[in-house]
């Protein structure tokens, strides 16, 4: 058994953290994740329905659970579905479009937060976008001093085309501060995103 602290964990450290020790398994056994919010047990939870893995969660104390996990008992069919699932996801279809520094409305420091979630997030992702495309406010996340530039070179390192819009740049007076990627135009940006088989806007 694989035991992992994830206490204090926001959204989705927890889930990385029970995959990557999923994988350490190597083909079965089981994971046990300790998390201090229901949320994350739900989060666990879903994790395992999808990939058929056993899930069992109790709360322990206050802001204290337990979610164990039994991994190898799914069916072979199950298994080579999966892989061929995975196979068939073509991540030259797929184009990330980031136009401002947060994710979603409402409270602005929230979707700061959110953003570097889901950026952190995506570095995890079996399949990876081809590109992502960075303007208006998004700009400012591919900049020196950014909390993303981590994980956007991370992705850079593993294939993904960042590129961020030149007049966006130009406009916050940033265009010596970029950090990752390369520099666009309105063009390229229009033609990433007509061309693309599948959109995201986070």
């Amino acid at each position: 058994m694989i035991k992992v602290n994830a206490l204090g964990d926001t959204c989705p450290i927890p889930v990385i953290k029970a995959k990557n020790a999923v994988k350490e398994l190597g083909g079965s056994g089981q994971v046990e994740i300790l998390v201090d919010n229901e949320i994350a047990v739900q989060n666990l939870t879903k994790m395992a329905n999808q990939k058929h893995y056993k899930a069992q969660s109790e709360k322990l104390e206050e802001q204290k659970y337990r979610v164990l996990l039994t991994v190898g008992d799914a069916p072979q069919e199950t298994a080579e579905q999966e892989e061929e699932t995975c196979a068939c996801d073509i991540r030259k279809d797929t184009v990330v479009v980031i136009s401002s520094e947060t994710m979603g409305n409402g409270d602005e420091a929230l979707g700061k937060i959110l953003m570097k979630g889901f950026l952190f997030a995506l570095t995890q992702q079996d399949a990876l976008p081809s590109t992502i495309l960075f303007y208006n406010g998004g700009a400012k996340l591919t900049c020196e001093d950014a909390p993303t530039l981590e994980d956007l070179k991370s992705l850079e390192a593993q294939g993904v085309e960042i590129l961020t819009c030149g007049t966006c740049l130009n406009h916050y007076g940033l265009t010596e501060k970029l950090q990752v990627g390369g520099v666009t135009n309105m063009y390229v940006i229009a033609e990433k995103m007509t061309q693309a088989g599948r959109l995201v806007k986070p």
